[in-house]
């Protein structure tokens, strides 16, 4: 049970000395259709008991369905190990390590976390993480603006083949301070980037974010990209799948100079999707802007009798004591999201995640395959891709994904929530955790799908 120290007349009284009738009238700048009014359909006033077999229930409605979902969340297998040993009560209890003489446990976790992370993106400095992919981006975005001093305004080229909610998040975090958005233009054959750039002065924009994989799974030419970018004095923000990397170029190596600024969604490094949370994001950059860095950072030193210890660097609290001027605002990392990711790369090391990542990427082409050999369907972009791809359907991927359902198979995602001219495509991605039973399963459930939906007169979505 929650404890609540204010009492009705604590609340009357605060609320007078500032001047407001209910606690109601401190949110009254939020609109009234943003607010949601109640938490249906929970039941008010359960109890402990009824209320833990309700959310019990609700689990339960995602176990034992085959999911070929992706879109910036991934399966993938995770070693028994790895949340055992984060659930023991030295991890599972810890929190964010503000007496670094009494957390020497944490700090060292976090440490051999940063060192492994930058080793992974290619870069020489990583934080101790943030909250999300789409948050580490805009700190990303923001860091980037600070850092670039060649630049004439605060103008960002962001992809646009970038996951939507990571563009609404920038939007939301970054206009506020002016920072100006402009979208790079993707081919429509391809997926990928254009390769004909728009035509800049030097200076005239910030950075640059490239996402590898994209958001439809292409792999993008990054290293004319990367070049392009750093000829015009921008940096280059990477926005990268994690397991991808250990299969694909990593980020320091970027054309000449490397990717400044790497930053992605940690969860495919030992997080279940959890029904969308909580995970972490993650942040890397080069040792030039280090003081320009989000978050927390954990060093290595020595005491004075000669012995290692961890310590927090350049960066402890100092949002409480510089208030607006702090480079950053973020205090909590995910700690518990961080350990176990930091677990599952130890166990897997540099090979296990090439082995994953080589794995999800010939299951996924096994099903691209068979797919396309299908009647009707088609590969919407012809750039290679990673572990995810789209596919154009002869009717609405709504309607496909609903009547694959039926067979107990998350067909993958309709993308016409993202962008309506694509309401026949469907985002799917497959990983390591595919059997070839499970990929053979999910072609006949869309081929029985098919004839079904195509045989209608009409199709009900």
């Amino acid at each position: 049970m929650p404890f609540i120290p204010h009492t009705e007349d604590d609340v009357k009284t605060m609320l007078h000395a500032i001047g407001v009738n209910s606690i109601e009238d401190l949110f009254d700048e939020i609109p009234q259709d943003l607010r949601i009014n109640n938490l249906n359909p929970i039941a008010p006033g359960l109890t402990e008991m009824a209320m833990g077999r309700d959310m019990k229930a609700r689990a339960e409605r995602d176990a034992g369905l085959a999911c070929f979902v992706g879109a910036g969340a991934y399966e993938h297998h995770i070693p028994a190990a790895v949340w055992q040993i984060t659930g023991r009560g030295e991890f599972l209890t810890a929190y964010t390590p503000y007496q670094a003489e009494a957390s020497q446990g944490t700090l060292q976790l976090l440490y051999e976390y940063q060192s492994m992370m930058a080793n992974l993106m290619g870069l020489e400095v990583s934080n101790a993480s943030l909250y999300d992919g789409a948050s580490a981006l805009a700190e990303a975005v923001l860091m980037a603006v600070r850092a670039n001093t060649h630049a004439k305004e605060p103008r960002i080229l962001i992809a646009g083949n970038l996951h939507p909610h990571y563009r609404q998040t920038i939007e939301a975090l970054v206009r506020p301070q002016g920072i100006i958005l402009e979208t790079l233009p993707y081919n429509d054959t391809t997926g990928c980037l254009e390769t004909s750039r728009p035509k800049i002065d030097n200076g005239d924009i910030a950075a640059v974010v490239i996402a590898q994989p994209n958001f439809f799974g292409g792999i993008e030419e990054v290293d004319g990209i990367t070049d392009w970018a750093h000829q015009h004095l921008a940096l280059v923000i990477a926005v990268v799948n994690p397991i991808a990397m250990a299969l694909l170029k990593e980020p320091g190596a970027w054309g000449e100079r490397g990717a400044d600024i790497v930053c992605g969604e940690g969860q495919p490094l030992g997080i279940p999707l959890a029904s969308g949370g909580p995970y972490f994001g993650f942040l890397c950059t080069k040792m030039e802007y280090v003081r320009q860095m989000p978050g927390r950072l954990i060093g290595r030193t020595v005491d004075q009798n000669g012995n290692p210890g961890f310590s927090l660097t350049l960066q402890a609290r100092e949002q409480h004591i510089r208030r607006a001027k702090a480079t950053s605002n973020i205090c909590t990392n995910q700690g518990l999201a961080v350990t176990a990711a930091t677990i599952y790369m130890s166990l897997l090391g540099a090979s296990g995640l090439a082995d994953v990542a080589k794995a999800s990427h010939d299951h996924s082409s096994t099903l691209c395959k068979a797919l396309t050999a299908l009647p009707g369907m088609r590969l919407r972009f012809n750039s290679p891709c990673f572990h995810e791809f789209v596919i154009e359907c002869p009717c609405t991927a709504k309607a496909l994904i609903h009547t694959v359902l039926k067979d107990n198979i998350l067909a993958g995602l309709d993308l016409s929530l993202m962008s309506p001219e694509l309401d026949r495509c469907l985002l799917i991605c497959v990983t390591e955790t595919k059997t070839a039973q499970d990929i053979n399963a999910y072609v006949q459930a869309i081929k029985r799908a098919l004839q079904h939906l195509t045989s209608s007169l009409t199709v009900e979505d």
